[in-house]
């Protein structure tokens, strides 16, 4: 197998998607007691690009789907898939992190199950705790939350749909799901 460096790997991305490659950048870390490096890759792309930049990664190698991570910015949601390419291969292995950011007025997204089945977990968990509607992923029962749920409220989003407490006039307060005015009293 050849392997690509994670030089060539951003060069590649860059190349075939130009201005849409927002950010990019590569870390070297070290880990265990023979200070071992390895590789981690992250790039931010536009949504429209996205789905093209997986199937790009998957010419590359069959990438590991890891999981998505999920950030609420207040004005948009940002999403990152991590993958790995090559793993399981002793040092050779690279983390790759793609991130997209979605409008919070807009939180559509293609699935890239029809490519990794393995993301529709992970896509549905989203889809469940962000309120994001996944493009072409079946409509299956929650994972994560009781089936009787609110179906508008997604407890890890930061804003009104969150499950933050709700101030007397109405106004989203966010911070904590405790009432501020609740005593917590610790229990011997």
């Amino acid at each position: 197998m050849e392997y690509i460096k994670p030089e060539e790997i951003v060069e590649l991305f860059k190349e075939k998607f130009n201005d849409s490659i927002t950010d990019s950048r590569i870390e070297i870390k070290t880990a265990g007691l023979k200070k071992n490096s390895y590789s981690l890759i992250w790039l931010e792309i536009e949504i429209k690009y996205f789905k093209e930049a997986v199937k790009l990664l998957c010419t590359i190698q069959f990438p590991h789907f890891a999981i998505i991570s999920d950030n609420d910015t207040g004005e948009e949601v940002k999403l990152t898939y991590h993958f790995s390419l090559y793993y399981g291969e002793r040092f050779k292995e690279i983390s790759l992190n793609v991130t997209t950011n979605l409008p919070k007025n807009n939180l559509k997204m293609p699935t890239i199950t029809d490519l990794i089945p393995g993301a529709q977990t992970s896509e549905r968990e989203m889809k469940e705790m962000m309120g994001i509607t996944f493009e072409n992923l079946p409509d299956l029962p929650n994972v994560f939350l009781p089936i009787d749920f609110s179906k508008d409220v997604f407890p890890f989003r930061k804003d009104e749909k969150g499950i933050y407490p709700l101030s007397k006039n109405g106004k989203h307060i966010g911070g904590n799901i405790i009432d501020k005015e609740e005593e917590v009293k610790k229990v011997e």
